[in-house]
């Protein structure tokens, strides 16, 4: 039986993760997970794939973004409310954010980092550009799997940036939920799909570095399957949809319901 073994979410995109001991996963996703990103003058997205050093600074607000601290690695911190200029839209890997630059000093923060001028904008709503797909898993059986293939001790979960992370031991249990329901503290999810792999999982997670051949590795050993596009994709871990919104706590056993009603 598996359990929640972390939960993480990135309140501004790329930056490190959090780890809260509970979530409130709402249909949209949690509130505070992805609500900021950084674009540069040119108003294009600045993420870990241009830029792994950002996993070197950390982010944090509240529900309603209301407010915003920037930890960066020196140890300066800069917390503050958000104050909204004017909106800005971004192309997100084929998708559309919409939101409003933030005014102050966050930006300018954390451009020596960035190795470029960025700007902070807020998204306009929970989610971001996220349509379906509000929660992501991942098994400690498929990691130490994973592991086992590309030779070393063990994978940092880190590296795959999934909202629940689970201790079960059985290498991609996971995958045999596709098309069913679980159920996870008080939020029931309909997983959809196997999760398609980027060039991110191949960088440390504290320093941004890349030093895993993570992609290559998962398809040697899985081969490559299609996302929803059809596209070829290294896939590790799964994608799932809320059906009940709820609170999920570090702890909490997964219940497999069966089939996804119709």
């Amino acid at each position: 039986m598996s359990r929640v073994a972390r939960l993480s979410i990135a309140p501004v995109r790329s930056l490190a993760l959090e780890h809260p001991e509970e979530i409130m996963l709402t249909e949209h996703g949690v509130a505070e997970d992805r609500r900021f990103y950084l674009i540069d003058e040119r108003g294009f997205l600045v993420d870990r794939v241009v830029v792994g050093q950002l996993a070197q600074a950390a982010g944090h607000t509240d529900p309603d973004a209301t407010m915003l601290r920037i930890e960066l690695p020196g140890g300066e911190v800069l917390e503050g409310d958000v104050e909204l200029g004017g909106p800005i839209e971004t192309q997100l890997h084929g998708r559309v954010a919409v939101g409003h630059e933030v005014i102050g000093p966050w930006g300018e923060a954390l451009s020596p980092l960035a190795g470029r001028a960025v700007r902070v904008v807020r998204t306009d709503r929970i989610g971001g550009t996220r349509e379906g797909n509000a929660a992501s898993l991942l098994s400690q059986g498929s990691l130490d799997e994973l592991a086992r293939q590309a030779g070393v001790t063990s994978v940092d979960p880190r590296r795959f940036r999934m909202l629940i992370d689970l201790d079960g031991t059985v290498p991609h249990e996971e995958d045999d939920w596709i098309g069913g329901r679980i159920a996870i503290g008080e939020a029931i999810l309909r997983v959809t799909a196997r999760d398609g792999r980027c060039a991110i999982t191949t960088q440390d997670p504290d320093t941004g570095e890349r030093d895993l051949d993570t992609l290559r590795t998962i398809l040697a050993y899985r081969g490559a399957m299609p996302d929803s596009k059809g596209a070829p994709k290294a896939m590790f871990g799964v994608l799932a949809d809320v059906e009940r919104p709820g609170r999920i706590r570090v702890g909490d056993v997964v219940q497999v319901l069966g089939s996804v009603t119709t």
